[in-house]
C-alpha cells in the first residue's frame, strides 16, 4: 500500500545553483547527497517534513553526470523541471507486482538500489497519464548507538 509522497524528482543542469535556490527561497537544507553511477546522476535530497509512517518527504534534485543518462536525455528534451513523483511503500516488490497486474508497465523486473539505500522501481509514464512514477521502500533507519 502506498503510504506517502516520498519525493518529487526535479531535473536540473546545475545542482549547486539549484540547491542554493531552494535554500535561499524556501529555507530547505540538504539532507543527503550522493552520486548514482548506475543512473548517471548527482543528487541532493532536501527534507521537507517527517511523515506519520516514520519516513519523510523530500525534493530530489538531479543533475546528470553523463550525456547518455536518462535525466540528461530528459533535460535535453524538456528542460529543467519536475521529472518524476515517488510514492513511499513498505513493500516495493508487492506493490509493483499488484500494479503490474493492473496493466501498468513496471520498468524494472526487480527493484534497484536508489537514494539513501532505498529499493526502487519506476512505472511507465505512458501508463500513468504522462507522469513518470517511482515506488520507493526506504532503507531501514538504524537506531542510534547508546
Amino acid at each position: 500500500m502506498l503510504t506517502r509522497i516520498d519525493h518529487i524528482g526535479i531535473a536540473c543542469h546545475d545542482l549547486d545553483a539549484t540547491v542554493e535556490f531552494y535554500r535561499a527561497t524556501y529555507g530547505f537544507e540538504v539532507f543527503h547527497t550522493e552520486v548514482n553511477e548506475e543512473q548517471g546522476v548527482r543528487e541532493a535530497m532536501l527534507k521537507i517534513n517527517e511523515t506519520s509512517d516514520g519516513g519523510a518527504s523530500y525534493l530530489q534534485l538531479l543533475e546528470p553526470t553523463r550525456e547518455d543518462s536518462t535525466v540528461a536525455k530528459w533535460l535535453a528534451k524538456n528542460g529543467e523541471g519536475v521529472h518524476h513523483i515517488a510514492f513511499g511503500t513498505a513493500d516495493v516488490d508487492t506493490d509493483a507486482a499488484d500494479i503490474r497486474e493492473k496493466g501498468v508497465r513496471v520498468l524494472y523486473d526487480q527493484p534497484r538500489i536508489g537514494s539513501m539505500g532505498s529499493r526502487i522501481t519506476f512505472l511507465h509514464p505512458k501508463d500513468c497519464h504522462g507522469v513518470l512514477t517511482e515506488l520507493v521502500t526506504s532503507a531501514p533507519v538504524e537506531s542510534p548507538e547508546h
